[in-house]
């Protein structure tokens, strides 16, 4: 494998981000022993940074780090998948509400403009679940609240540990894309509560395909 290039940010943020992917893309597999010396070795770094960048990772709730025993990619169980997505239903759904109250037409038009794209990339699995992302993302970020957000943000990085990514279950793209229809007719609405409950179910309808 070639050596790893690194950019001039903080050095263990930069082995923090490249660890992050290993573990997305799978490449760090849960439940998988973390080899210290390996990694630093293949970065050309001392095991300092990489010690303070599985750290963020830990903290992040992507390593859990074991006494005596090193650092491990974290496992997921259904009681974990299901707490974090009733968290993420139970922000998620309260930002939603906020920008059906507070949204300028605008923003809707920016939103809608993403539904549209989604609705396009429904025979392209990879660019849905990007456009998806970005869509909440997007609602999270016009929902004007930095805590929620961030949040959200570390949730959904634990979220993507599950080995069973739900749109890969049969026919549950065309159900996202439903739900996300009736979240973006609530927020075009203005109804606040319709909102949460268009994303509560959202979320509740992604569970039951994840487990």
């Amino acid at each position: 494998m070639p050596p790893v290039t690194l950019t001039p940010r903080a050095l263990y943020e930069q082995v923090a981000e490249q660890l992050r992917q290993r573990i997305f893309q799978r490449e760090l597999e849960p439940g998988s022993w973390i080899d210290e010396l390996k990694i630093a070795e293949e970065f050309g770094i001392s095991r300092t940074p990489l010690r303070e960048a599985i750290k963020v990772l830990a903290a992040e709730g992507l390593v859990t780090m074991k006494v005596r025993r090193g650092a491990y990619v974290t496992e997921m169980s259904d009681k974990d998948l299901r707490d974090v997505y009733h968290l993420l239903a139970l922000l998620e759904g309260d930002a939603a509400a906020v920008v059906a109250q507070t949204a300028n037409p605008a923003q809707l038009q920016e939103l809608q403009q993403l539904h549209h794209e989604l609705t396009s990339a429904i025979q392209d699995r990879e660019r849905f679940f990007e456009i998806n992302e970005r869509f909440h993302l997007r609602v999270l970020e016009l929902s004007d609240n930095r805590w929620r957000s961030q949040l959200v943000a570390d949730l959904r990085k634990v979220m993507k540990l599950n080995r069973h990514n739900s749109l890969l279950k049969q026919g549950r793209i065309e159900d996202s894309l439903a739900e996300h229809q009736a979240i973006m007719a609530a927020l075009l609405a203005g109804d606040a509560t319709a909102a949460a409950q268009a994303v509560q179910a959202h979320f509740a309808q992604g569970l039951e395909a994840a487990v």
